[in-house]
């Protein structure tokens, strides 16, 4: 039986909808990093990155019985985050400068993430689902090796997935192939 995070969008948020917490969870787990990132990208302090994402998974909650295309859920998380950063950036605009609201809008918009942004997020997404359809032992490498900071060594590689200090190199290849595989398969 596969586990609620290797299912397909359409899968996880019928589940959802039919009370399953788990799906719930993988749901969550699998669009986390995304929703975050949107903030962060605006500048958000993460206390208030924070706020956001959960202001997001409300509303995530609330609609979700109206999502009409389940596949279609990154995007809408995109434009829901993305909507939020903007009326918070406003807020601070408004709070720290004391502009009347009009010179508050023309600022805003110029401050407005990116197409260009936009598109590094959502490749980032694509990046991690890739990352979480690695067998176990791929996918704790690559998090090891790649995502750690500072980076970590290949001795304490070695030793925390008990392989030898030899055979990293080629373990780490074999995976990045997988894992290139993957990215491809997805339109990376």
């Amino acid at each position: 039986m596969s586990q609620p995070s290797e299912w397909s969008n359409t899968r996880i948020v019928a589940q959802c909808l039919a009370g399953d917490e788990r799906a719930w969870s993988a749901l969550l787990d699998r669009y986390k990093n995304l929703i975050y990132a949107i903030p962060l990208r605006y500048g958000a302090p993460h206390q208030d990155a924070a706020d956001i994402f959960q202001a997001v998974c409300l509303d995530l909650y609330n609609e979700l019985p109206r999502l009409r295309d389940a596949e279609a859920l990154q995007g809408w998380l995109i434009r829901v985050t993305t909507h939020k950063c903007y009326h918070w950036k406003r807020r601070q605009l408004n709070r720290e400068s004391g502009l009347d609201e009009d010179e508050v809008e023309k600022l805003s918009a110029l401050q407005a993430i990116s197409p260009d942004v936009l598109a590094a997020v959502e490749r980032e997404q694509l990046v991690r689902e890739a990352i979480g359809h690695l067998p176990p032992r791929c996918r704790e490498m690559i998090q090891l090796l790649f995502f750690e900071q500072p980076p970590m060594p290949y001795h304490d590689v070695a030793r925390r997935l008990n392989l030898a200090i030899g055979s990293i190199g080629f373990i780490r290849g074999r995976c990045l192939k997988r894992l290139k595989k993957l990215l491809e398969e997805s339109g990376f």
